[in-house]
């Protein structure tokens, strides 16, 4: 028997959202029962964008109880570290291809007292996280090229993400496996059932701003389906191997 998946979260970007109200948005958020609240930060040299800095999330932070996860989306994180903890996000998401030494980046995270992720982007192999997974919290598997809100889905990451799921279970650790890009109603099923248990959704949910909670709610229980479809498959394969 296979062990229950674990309750989807869902951890949508403030990219979408209205910059001139940063404080309602979040605690519009809040309320409507999301699990993080993802702030991606973009320098315009990793990626082709400018987003914010530490004292834009540090602003908010008092407004808020809800986890604040910071997506570093940037060349050379290691030297804004402390600001981005600082600034209240209790999870740090670095991208394996910014990071000169790795394994020193994500000590250094949780040295500050924070979670430790690591993002690979899709043309990334998983290899280049594996020797990692011991200073990891989070692995985050990008399902678009990341740079900017509101792209397509990309449903040939699927099977990255099961392979990633594999890796998670072999190490052994607690280790959430997060998707981050293109997820909505349309794509999320696809996503859990491939075995990722956090989506970042952005673009997606602000489009139903009157409705956010309702919207919440409805890619959790559309995540938790495909995931015990998955669960019962893998369950019902097992016992047919077993009895062969």
């Amino acid at each position: 028997m296979q062990p229950s998946a674990p309750r989807p979260r869902i951890v949508p970007s403030v990219l979408p959202a209205d910059f001139s109200r940063l404080g309602d948005e979040c605690r519009a958020l809040e309320q409507a029962g999301v699990d993080r609240i993802q702030w991606d930060v973009m320098d315009g040299l990793f990626v082709p964008n400018i987003t914010m800095g530490p004292d834009v999330i540090a602003s908010v932070r008092p407004l808020v109880s809800v986890e604040f996860e910071a997506h570093l989306m940037v060349e050379e994180p290691d030297r804004l570290l402390s600001r981005w903890v600082d600034a209240g996000c209790g999870l740090v998401i670095v991208h394996a291809e910014a990071c000169r030494h790795l394994h020193r980046t994500l000590a250094a995270v949780r040295g500050l007292g924070a979670r430790a992720g690591v993002a690979v982007n899709p043309a990334t192999p998983l290899c280049a996280v594996e020797h990692v997974l011991d200073l990891v919290d989070l692995l985050l598997v990008m399902t678009v090229n990341p740079g900017f809100g509101g792209q397509e889905y990309l449903a040939s990451m699927e099977p990255k993400i099961a392979e990633a799921r594999d890796l998670i279970a072999r190490s052994g650790r607690q280790i959430e496996l997060e998707v981050d890009g293109g997820i909505g109603r349309g794509t999320i099923a696809g996503a859990a059932r491939a075995g990722a248990t956090t989506f970042c959704a952005g673009s997606a949910l602000f489009r139903e701003r009157a409705r956010l909670a309702e919207e919440v709610a409805e890619l959790r229980r559309l995540a938790a389906e495909a995931a015990a479809e998955a669960a019962r498959v893998m369950d019902g394969t097992c016992r047919e191997e077993d009895a062969a």
